[in-house]
């Protein structure tokens, strides 16, 4: 999420760095506004106007394509004008008139399937931004409810989805969340996102999604869930040899 302009802009700068000296294609992602916290009294961030101005300034200075979610159709407009990738949060990912506004945005567009979701039913939605006319889309696989406050993944559901014929993104970070697990905020186990961010790339996913963040602990969203700053080098290094042996991992058995 957006706390800062100065804070975007120096995650913006150190990522993007990091991810040239890997040589990952990097797509910079943060929220202007997150409109599905748990309390009244959470921070949301700067807004639609402000959030835009800064992420547009991000992609000025650093040249990266620039993904954020939206809420409401209202929002698609000026979004469109500066978002390369528009993403349809887990929540809304079954809200027929926000997805069909997003795909006849122009623009790529993210769904994060559902916590409720089955793997299979990633279908239908599919199927409502292919009616719009548009084939710019991502799905990002981001765990599954288990019993309450509580998240697990099943790997099976990449190479699923996979199969619909449109690339997997796995969320790394989100999937560690235990939903409201702190009462008025969710919670977190973010000592298991290198684990799982290893066997998504072994199960076939096409790209990560981790929310990364300078002080996790001083964080004003999601904290409990991110991957300190100090942490990505050593992982992006493991995860990049794991990628290059994976089609020799996910040889056919046959």
């Amino acid at each position: 999420m957006i706390e800062s302009e100065a804070a975007v802009l120096r995650h913006a700068e150190k990522i993007s760095r990091m991810a040239q000296k890997f040589g990952i294609p990097y797509v910079f992602k943060s929220s202007y506004d997150k409109a599905n916290r748990s309390s009244l009294q959470s921070f949301r961030g700067p807004g639609l106007k402000k959030g835009l101005s800064i992420l547009a300034k991000v992609k000025k200075e650093f040249g990266l394509p620039i993904l954020s979610d939206v809420h409401c159709k209202e929002d698609i407009k000026p979004a469109q004008e500066v978002l390369d990738i528009i993403q349809i949060p887990a929540f809304l990912c079954r809200q027929t008139d926000l997805i069909v506004a997003a795909a006849k945005s122009g623009r790529v567009v993210n769904v994060k399937k559902g916590q409720f979701l089955s793997p299979w039913e990633v279908r239908n939605i599919i199927r409502k931004i292919e009616a719009c006319g548009s084939k710019n889309i991502l799905i990002t696989e981001r765990g599954y409810s288990f019993g309450y406050q509580n998240l697990v993944n099943d790997f099976r559901a990449i190479p699923i989805i996979r199969e619909f014929g449109y690339p997997l993104v796995f969320d790394a970070t989100h999937s560690v969340q235990l939903p409201g697990g702190e009462g008025t905020a969710s919670g977190g186990r973010p000592q298991f996102i290198p684990t799982l961010a290893r066997c998504a790339i072994v199960a076939g996913a096409d790209a990560l999604f981790m929310e990364i963040h300078e002080h996790p602990e001083k964080a004003l969203s999601d904290g409990t869930n991110m991957l300190a700053f100090s942490r990505l080098e050593k992982l992006l290094a493991i995860l990049v040899e794991i990628r290059r042996v994976a089609p020799v991992l996910n040889g056919d058995l046959e």
